[in-house]
């Protein structure tokens, strides 16, 4: 059905790729954006006040960091994995197929999530083992 130009989508099939391509980023991206939040939040809090207030000023903030990153980053991953489980196909691509292109990306960007998760969670590590500026 053609309405204003946009075709509607049988949503018992996967998303064509056109409109999922992104999707693969977004994840890595997350982690990034809280990798270099937590570090330069750190720098500069550990610079300029810690030594007046404490650190926990600076806790709060990673986890606020963290919270927001995990919960995207999870939200992906969910996306993902419905996009990956509407179709049934074998796990070699042997195909020039948008199906199994579709398939393949959601499963790329549900593994980039699983990754940027772990990434994620590593870097919060690095602020709890180490704990303050000193």
């Amino acid at each position: 059905m053609m309405r204003k130009g946009i075709r509607k989508h049988d949503e018992t099939k996967p998303t064509p790729i056109r409109e999922r391509v992104w999707w693969i980023a977004i994840a890595p991206s997350l982690w990034a954006i809280h990798f270099l939040a937590c570090y330069l939040s750190a720098a500069i809090w550990c610079e300029k006040f810690s030594s007046e207030r404490g650190n926990t000023t600076l806790h709060g903030l990673v986890a606020l960091y963290s919270l927001i990153a995990i919960v995207g980053i999870l939200c992906v991953a969910w996306v993902s994995y419905q996009t990956l489980r509407r179709g049934n196909h074998a796990v070699p691509y042997n195909f020039d197929d948008p199906a199994e292109r579709t398939h393949f990306l959601s499963f790329t960007a549900f593994l980039l999530s699983v990754l940027s998760a772990i990434a994620t969670i590593f870097t919060i590590l690095a602020f709890v083992l180490v704990g303050g500026c000193d």
